[in-house]
């Protein structure tokens, strides 16, 4: 028999809170995190609208606490800090009590010292400093973070665009349902780059005020940046501490349509798959969600299609549905992860969490989101999907302990 995948511990960054509790309390008062661009020099500063995280990378560093131990990317710096909270949060005294794996995911990696690397170079060729080059690889940022938490036992990183973190949960539960692992640390961190701003304006695909996931006039995403992630924890690990649970994972499911590079197939064939198989692997009927954290990133094929794929599963009972992408903005590899942390928190706090700036209710769709803060609901089954460029979708399900 599988073990159970327990939740003991979750710590997040992002564009609403440096923490968990100032997180929680944006979510409580619908406070939004998109704004001016003020942390990056980019012709679109006044233009395009952004969700970053409040602080310098002089300030971040100051919270992670990592002094001058190493070369640090942004990307880094945000993911120590939303794991070595998850750490604290699960009250974990010595990390080599039991078996511990790292797993986090990225798709920037350290890109934005890759960025400053080369503005010196481009001045003067003497003075570009390598040094911030040697940052630029996705498992840098891993490293980091498993040293900062000293986690040596299983390290490693997931990169599959926008469902990156939401992967990582996934291959950490099998860990723990397999019992190769005791504990896992999961989830990831993205920061915003002139990389990626640049490469998504040029899809055509960037709201100029701001993202309204399914609203009948959305007019693409916003970017995003932080990190999420959660401590999972064997049967074994648990007992030995007496812990207390905020919730486990009880199903996931992963799906690859294929159907385009960037876009996802005009019947949400792979979110459908993905949405399907999660829900079978939970053991439930598919009226037992309580709550759909969606993808909702606002663009106009995601929206769409996603939804399309929601009535599938749920036909016309779909349950109280919300983005939370116009809280953070879209946070890329870290959605998967930033989301797992809300759907607990809407666990825990027995609330639902409201889909900001809706509008006007999508012609093609039955459903409209939740548009407004909702206390006191029975939250025991939350859906949580993430779904990446070519077609890689995967949704978690998160239980009431």
């Amino acid at each position: 028999m599988a073990e159970k995948v327990h939740i003991t511990g979750a710590g997040i960054i992002s564009s609403i809170g440096l923490n968990y509790n100032e997180v929680l309390a944006s979510l409580h008062a619908s406070a939004g995190g998109i704004g001016k661009m003020t942390l990056l020099d980019s012709i679109y500063r006044d233009v395009i609208p952004v969700a970053e995280v409040k602080a310098t990378n002089e300030e971040l560093k100051s919270i992670a606490g990592t002094g001058a131990w190493g070369v640090f990317s942004r990307t880094s710096l945000l993911g120590i800090i939303a794991a070595r909270e998850a750490v604290a949060r699960a009250g974990i005294e010595d990390i080599s009590e039991f078996s511990t794996g790292l797993i986090s995911a990225t798709t920037v990696g350290g890109m934005d010292r890759t960025e400053r690397f080369f503005r010196h170079y481009l001045k003067d060729k003497n003075h570009g400093r390598l040094r911030d080059v040697i940052t630029h690889d996705m498992g840098d940022s891993t490293e980091k973070i498993a040293e900062a938490c000293g986690i040596t036992d299983y390290v490693t990183t997931i990169s599959t665009a926008c469902s990156s973190s939401a992967n990582a949960i996934l291959l950490g539960s099998r860990l723990i349902e397999n019992g190769i692992l005791d504990r896992v640390l999961v989830g990831g961190v993205d920061s915003i780059t002139l990389f990626t701003i640049n490469g998504f304006n040029s899809l055509m695909i960037l709201d100029k005020n701001g993202c309204k996931p399914f609203d009948e006039e959305r007019n693409g995403l916003t970017l995003g940046e932080g990190a999420g992630f959660l401590v999972l924890e064997s049967e074994r690990a648990l007992n030995k501490k007496g812990k207390r649970v905020p919730g486990t994972v009880t199903g996931y499911g992963n799906s690859c349509d294929a159907f385009h590079q960037t876009a996802s197939s005009p019947e949400g064939d792979g979110a459908f798959l993905s949405m399907q198989k999660a829900i079978i692997k939970a053991g439930i009927a598919p009226e037992s969600i309580s709550y759909i954290n969606a993808h909702g990133t606002g663009t106009k094929n995601n929206d769409l299609t996603e939804g399309k794929a929601i009535e599938r599963i749920f036909g016309n009972s779909v349950p109280p549905c919300s983005s939370t992408k116009a809280f953070t903005g879209h946070t890329l590899g870290a959605a998967g992860g930033i989301e797992a942390v809300f759907s607990i928190m809407s666990i825990e706090e027995q609330c639902l969490w409201p889909n900001l700036n809706f509008n006007k209710k999508m012609n093609e769709l039955g459903f409209t989101p939740v548009t407004e803060l909702r206390k006191n609901i029975k939250v025991m089954n939350v859906l949580s999907n993430s779904f990446g460029f070519g077609g890689n979708n995967t949704s978690l399900i998160f239980s009431k302990f």
